[in-house]
């Protein structure tokens, strides 16, 4: 069966695989937070370029020259701080790339209209596509927009990748208590209650499972779209909601409006596991947020307690991971409980169950009641950390049905 070095790996490669920005750029992605984003950044841009047409090309230069150095992340706007030395000053931009007033200008008014929501790498993306377009009388435009705003495009798209972006030191500069915040909300939760590890980083998968690690499942049902919290995997199963809630309030008292929810419940899941005894790992950060949410999305691609071994490959094969993979990270329920109505199938009925461990779940999950009473996960150390998990299912002591077919005379018994 799996190691605990497997499950570690398996958990980090989830949360780099799964938050690929290209699963999360879009072109409506402002369309319910700034709806009038795009109005703001044309509006402003055409009177610049009304005032001075060779803006439209220095606001080009500046995108490209952004793209180019680490990705489109508008690092190319960044002053010089005490702890680094930024872009501008450098050969290449030095008394050379210009147009800086004019995405401050944008950035002001796109700030009236949408307070904290819109990125700087955005505006800028938007103002080069715009001042192209604004040049639509010159012959030398039409040939930009052929030849150049399709290269340029396709440059964003590739060095704009999170596995271009995501490192950990992401907030270094711009929050540097985040780690430190995080952790101590943490250490409170869970010396209030163990099992709150086991929430948070169940939340963190159910959040990678659903169109990556971008906190959708956080979000609240609207007039627009209905969450993930009440899909069928989550309501009344799901928690950790108001640990990270008062995280985010912590970071937000120190940091304002710079780190993502998605972040927080990234690190929140890590310094979870490694609370309970479980290993660490450098968690990589740059996430953006969700703005929007998939119910059935939800319903459809998250696991469940009764899925076949068949269904279980076939779900984490759809998210590009491999069945070894899938074992590995079903080693996070060596922490944890589970509600009665998740295996009172699998202790009555299924033939690959230990008799005395059915019978000794059956006391406290009777065969017509009792739906959320509670039993652990990990019958030998629920509040421990570590591989008894995978004991536990070669002792046919697993206690969901899904766990259990990991080890019933399967392809992933070798594991």
């Amino acid at each position: 069966m799996a190691s605990l070095m497997q499950t570690l790996v398996a958990l980090s490669l989830l949360s780099m695989f799964v938050c690929d920005v290209r699963g999360q750029l879009s072109s409506t992605f402002y369309a319910g937070t700034c709806p009038s984003l795009q109005q703001i950044v044309r509006s402003t841009l055409a009177q610049a370029v009304n005032k001075e047409p060779r803006m439209a090309a220095s606001i080009l230069r500046l995108f490209f020259h952004d793209c180019f150095v680490n990705g489109c992340d508008a690092s190319i706007l960044l002053d010089d701080t005490a702890a680094f030395t930024g872009e501008k000053n450098a050969f290449p931009n030095r008394n050379s790339a210009r147009g800086y007033e004019v995405i401050d200008a944008i950035k002001s008014n796109v700030e009236a209209a949408c307070r904290a929501t819109v990125s700087c790498a955005d505006i800028l993306a938007l103002a080069a596509r715009d001042g192209v377009a604004l040049l639509h009388n010159s012959s030398m435009a039409s040939f930009i927009r052929r030849q150049v705003i399709l290269t340029l495009f396709a440059a964003a798209l590739v060095l704009c990748t999170a596995r271009a972006q995501l490192s950990p030191a992401f907030y270094a500069s711009t929050c540097p208590n985040l780690l430190r915040i995080v952790r101590s909300t943490m250490v409170q939760a869970v010396n209030r209650e163990p099992r709150i590890a086991a929430s948070i980083l169940r939340l963190f998968f159910h959040d990678c499972f659903v169109n990556g690690c971008d906190a959708s499942i956080l979000l609240d049902d609207t007039a627009t779209f209905t969450g993930e919290k009440n899909a069928f995997p989550n309501i009344n199963s799901a928690g950790g909601y108001e640990v990270i809630d008062t995280i985010k309030s912590n970071v937000e008292a120190a940091c304002q409006a710079t780190v993502s929810c998605a972040d927080i419940l990234a690190l929140a899941a890590s310094d979870g596991v490694a609370l309970l005894g479980g290993p660490t790992w450098r968690v990589q950060l740059g996430r953006r947020d969700a703005t929007t949410a998939s119910q059935s999305d939800a319903n459809s691609k998250l696991p469940g307690p009764s899925s076949s071994l068949a269904n279980l490959i076939s779900l984490f094969t759809a998210q590009g991971l491999s069945a070894r993979d899938m074992t590995a990270l079903s080693g996070a329920h060596t922490i944890g409980q589970a509600r009665c109505t998740t295996f009172r199938s699998h202790i009555y009925s299924d033939a690959d169950v230990d008799p005395s461990f059915a019978a000794l779940r059956q006391q406290n999950c009777p065969s017509a009641a009792g739906d959320d009473n509670l039993a652990p996960l990990d019958l030998q150390t629920p509040n421990r950390f570590d591989n008894e998990y995978y004991q536990n299912l070669v002792a046919k002591k697993g206690l969901l049905h899904s766990d259990q077919e990991l080890f019933n005379n399967g392809t992933q018994d070798s594991w």
